[in-house]
């Protein structure tokens, strides 16, 4: 036989007969809203003096995390300790790391700036101390320092002191420097004097977004008020001016460098295969305006085998 469901009783309270009474811990209101309620107080034991030595030394490793990622990268790079298991850096970085190579770039472009900052800003100081509660404000983070890494060191300095003054004497965004940069550039910058068609070589001046186009020679196609439009062997690329160097060229000498150009832009394209790819770049640095015999050969024989319409003259020593 089933028992008869039972009814649930609706919680009340009742106001005890004695207003000192101990045993209820809510005072009774007009306003029920406003009832006190009493809450006993956790007393928080204080930090050993190991544990804030502690604390500050974790602190520290994760404030210096992207320095020390840049420093291993870099050495990971110059020492060539991917050959084993990759052909390059960048199909290492990306198998390994999870990351292209422009991102290891940054990282090893950073711990630079953070070593500069550290050596100019914090001499005589020990590496334990060398952390934004040391003896200067550093920073925490890649995108914190990327504004700086095309600057000098005395550039680097002065911007990041700024970027920490505006603030308020706490590590800064990368947006707070970067506002700072752009505005101390574009007050010491010279205005464009390069002209359309001109032939320039790159100067990539410790910028990581400009590794692998240092030393190749651009034609300036777009004058902008402190920067150039620029087409290279392998596309179009906005640089300052201060990454721009005139070869100097003459004229007629511009035109060659013109339809070299023009030639080698109607091959490329990103399938194309690694020998061919590498014929162009290495043309693509040349420091003269014209092609030897063999490299005219050469050009010409890629430009049959992928079927490219000759139409323009050609111009070789």
């Amino acid at each position: 036989m089933n028992n008869p469901a039972r009814k649930r009783k609706k919680a009340t309270i009742s106001a005890s007969p004695n207003p000192e009474s101990t045993n209820s811990d809510i005072s009774l209101q007009e306003n029920p809203a406003s009832a006190i309620i009493d809450v006993s107080a956790v007393e928080v034991p204080e930090l050993t003096e190991q544990e804030q030595s502690d604390r500050l030394h974790l602190e520290r490793k994760v404030e210096r995390a992207f320095f020390e990622a840049g420093k291993a990268l870099a050495e990971l790079r110059d020492r060539k300790l991917y050959r084993s298991t990759h052909r390059t850096f960048e199909e290492y970085c990306r198998d390994r790391f999870g990351h292209s190579r422009q991102q290891s770039n940054y990282l090893i472009a950073a711990a630079g700036v953070y070593e500069n900052l550290t050596t100019n800003g914090c001499q005589n100081v020990t590496d334990e101390n060398l952390t934004t509660i040391g003896c200067q404000i550093l920073p925490t983070s890649e995108r914190q320092v990327r504004p700086l890494v095309p600057l000098t060191v005395e550039e680097q300095l002065t911007c990041w002191q700024s970027a920490v003054k505006e603030a308020g004497g706490k590590v800064p965004t990368g947006r707070i420097v970067k506002d700072v940069v752009q505005r101390i550039i574009e007050s010491t910058k010279i205005p464009n004097s390069y002209q359309i068609g001109e032939v320039c070589q790159i100067l990539a001046k410790d910028n990581p977004e400009l590794r692998g186009k240092a030393g190749c020679w651009a034609i300036v196609a777009q004058l902008n008020d402190f920067s150039c439009t620029v087409k290279t062997w392998n596309g179009e690329v906005t640089l300052g001016v201060q990454h721009l160097r005139s070869f100097e060229y003459l004229p007629a000498e511009c035109q060659q460098m013109q339809e070299m150009c023009d030639r080698i832009s109607r091959i490329y394209c990103d399938s194309l295969e690694e020998t061919v790819k590498n014929l162009l770049q290495s043309l693509g640095k040349l420091n003269r305006p014209y092609l030897t015999a063999v490299e005219e050969k050469l050009l010409s024989v890629v430009e049959r085998e992928y079927g490219i319409i000759d139409e323009i003259p050609r111009n070789s020593q």
